[in-house]
């Protein structure tokens, strides 16, 4: 029987006009997963090298790949259906990617997501990939493109090898100023850094050693160590925030709901000291979403805020000294903390009961 599920699986929507790129930054994110298990949502195989990533089987829609991902066919209308069959517990996925290209409008999946009474699933932001050779001519083509950038939580500006310097910054300044205030990164033939994304997923001893080589790994030993990683991460900065003292539940929220052009992720721990001494809040902000889920603090654990922001272009001194001033003042707890605490509360969803889960997993065991 598989164990449940504990913690939602995010979704990210890719989106991109014909010719962009994402399909390839989509196999790409598939090649350098890390262990993460992904499941893909698509409306065309043809787009996609399923060859390349060695095929196990297929069952009506849904092909099961070497490396442990899914892949599905649907149309906007079988969304629904197919989260709810990605989501299973007998599934083990870690992430859910949406192709969105033939599906819906970006910021329609985008609001059926949010929408979404699925309770396993936990949005992980838009991210539109966009020609930088052919910016201009897209947009003229298609106008709505300033729209998709508009709600965008991350822009890939892909292709920037086939642009002078000059040119990309011009671009660059365009797109930021289109999809102010998401994060903007170049990139070349798709190859983001997977990390911007979701995080190594990881796994006991021994799962993910004992099993056939994958094409990841093929690709791996073909690349070489080289300096890719390097590369990649380069694209964008990760600030890392630590504090012993309470975070004040009133001033972080304010932080939060006012965070810089530029920061795309926020993930970790917060501690709100008197506002809620059973429990820590587990973080995920991506974009202009958040969510906070409460957790109880295990025994003899260090109380601690531990914050990891991730963006482009931002300014991690200002980024700590902002956060350094939501930390609750020393002495007595004030009088109206567990009130402020209510600003955290309404990012909090409730989360599905055991039973509910249980049963699911009884029922694909």
């Amino acid at each position: 029987m598989t164990p449940p599920r504990t913690q939602q699986i995010p979704v990210v929507v890719l989106a991109g006009f014909l010719g962009s790129g994402k399909t390839t930054l989509l196999n790409h994110l598939l090649r350098n997963r890390e262990g993460t298990r992904i499941g893909v949502i698509v409306n065309d195989f043809g787009a996609i090298e399923i060859d390349a990533m060695t095929v196990a089987g297929q069952v009506g829609s849904t092909v099961s790949l070497g490396n442990g991902c899914l892949c599905c066919v649907v149309d906007a209308s079988e969304l629904d259906t197919f989260l709810e069959t990605l989501t299973r517990p007998s599934a083990g996925l870690d992430l859910i990617v949406i192709e969105a290209s033939g599906l819906a409008e970006p910021q329609e999946l985008v609001r059926m997501l949010l929408a979404s009474e699925n309770p396993h699933i936990l949005y992980g932001g838009l991210v539109e990939v966009v020609d930088a050779a052919e910016f201009d001519g897209t947009r003229e083509r298609h106008p709505e493109i300033d729209r998709h950038l508009a709600v965008a939580d991350l822009v890939v500006l892909n292709k920037t090898d086939r642009v002078g310097e000059a040119e990309q910054e011009r671009l660059r300044a365009a797109v930021a100023e289109l999809s102010r205030p998401a994060a903007v990164i170049s990139a070349v033939h798709g190859r983001i850094d997977p990390e911007l994304l979701f995080d190594p997923a990881l796994r006991p001893d021994g799962e993910e050693k004992v099993r056939q080589l994958t094409f990841e790994d093929l690709l791996r030993e073909e690349e070489g160590d080289g300096d890719h990683g390097d590369h990649l991460h380069a694209a964008y900065e990760s600030v890392d925030f630590t504090s012993d003292v309470p975070m004040d539940p009133r001033r972080f929220i304010a932080f939060l709901d006012s965070r810089p052009e530029g920061l795309y992720r926020i993930k970790g721990f917060a501690d709100f000291g008197a506002g809620d001494r059973d429990n820590k809040y587990a973080l995920h902000a991506v974009g202009r979403f958040l969510r906070f889920v409460p957790q109880p603090w295990a025994r003899g654990e260090e109380r601690l805020t531990q914050l990891v922001m991730i963006g482009a272009g931002i300014d991690a001194e200002a980024l700590r000294a902002g956060l350094t001033a939501c930390r609750a003042e020393p002495g007595p707890a004030a009088p109206d903390t567990e009130r402020a605490m209510w600003g955290v509360l309404r990012y909090v969803q409730q989360e599905p009961e055991p039973e509910d889960v249980r049963e699911g997993a009884a029922a694909e065991a």
